[in-house]
């Protein structure tokens, strides 16, 4: 299973970023493997509008059944629900702590939309 997290850098200390749409990478993790790649959200980060689309878009290419961030703005929640990617909130945590803590089954469910952030 292939789970996406909002990061800060690119790499698996790193912290997760509360920011979904406008994150600045997606660390996406491999639980079968153990490997990891990362992708760099600039587009989405420095898009006038649509970041949270975008992103979610983002995260589905990469073919992750998961999300762990900090928050879902309406946009991004309704695709990654619509595409049926659940997301989990990892605030606090770093990459590595966030999906250990998603293994366990100890991350809270994002089940609404939180406010919509503009640029």
């Amino acid at each position: 299973m292939r789970i996406a997290v909002s990061a800060l850098r690119p790499d698996l200390d790193s912290p997760v970023d509360a920011k979904f749409g406008r994150a600045m990478w997606f660390v996406v993790y491999d639980t079968e493997t153990g490997s990891y790649e990362a992708i760099d959200n600039a587009a989405n980060r420095n898009a006038l509008q649509g970041a949270g689309i975008g992103a979610a878009e983002t995260v589905s290419n990469a073919g992750a059944a998961a999300v762990i961030t900090g928050h879902l703005g309406p946009k991004a929640f309704g695709v990654l629900a619509s595409l049926g990617i659940e997301g989990y909130v990892g605030s606090g945590m770093t990459v590595a702590e966030a999906v250990a803590a998603y293994e366990r089954g100890q991350l809270e469910r994002i089940d609404e939309a939180g406010e919509a952030h503009a640029g």
